[in-house]
């Protein structure tokens, strides 16, 4: 994401700010919603929702201003050639993979988590589908750490609740962060 941002900057500078006003309302949504799933397991619509909106727009606006500033696709967000469709389908297509893990298997995810997948979509569907791919492993990965500390340590069974959201927000920060765009 740092280096998509310098090429940004030299490329479309209100490209970059938009990133930038994208970014940091992901870290804002991130701590919020992190907060509020560790003390109640949900994670709330007026939340999750507007951020469909705000995410929506800062990162396809992002795009589309840099790939009309001749930022190319490698400015981000352009899937096919179209600016703009990278955050679309990442976000529909994480949306779509937790819903088909709900569907599966009901008590193991929560409706909450199938729409926050959609909003990390967008943000990850703008870098690229590498990181959508590294984001959705990380919080796999990570949740099931943290799974195996819970049942070290006989502060929970196997069938104890953990709120998945604060591993999703994680996983999809350090693709956003660790991977190269």
């Amino acid at each position: 994401m740092i280096r998509r941002l310098s090429e940004l900057w030299d490329a479309s500078p209100l490209g970059f700010w938009l990133v930038v006003a994208a970014a940091l309302y992901f870290v804002v949504m991130a701590v919020r919603l992190t907060v509020i799933d560790v003390r109640s397991h949900l994670l709330p619509n007026r939340i999750v929702f507007p951020s469909y909106a705000v995410a929506g727009v800062l990162l396809v606006a992002a795009a589309v201003v840099a790939f009309l500033a001749d930022a190319g696709p490698d400015a981000g967000g352009v899937l096919f050639g179209v600016p703009g469709l990278g955050p679309i389908a990442g976000g529909a297509v994480l949306w779509l993979f937790y819903f088909l893990l709900r569907v599966i298997h009901p008590p193991g995810m929560g409706f909450g988590d199938v729409k926050l997948a959609g909003v990390l979509g967008l943000y990850l569907g703008y870098l690229g589908w590498s990181h959508v791919f590294a984001g959705t492993f990380a919080a796999f990965i990570l949740g099931g750490l943290w799974s195996l500390v819970i049942l070290v340590s006989r502060r929970g069974t196997l069938s104890s609740a953990i709120p998945f959201g604060p591993f999703m927000l994680a996983g999809a920060a350090a693709a956003m962060v660790l991977l190269p765009a």
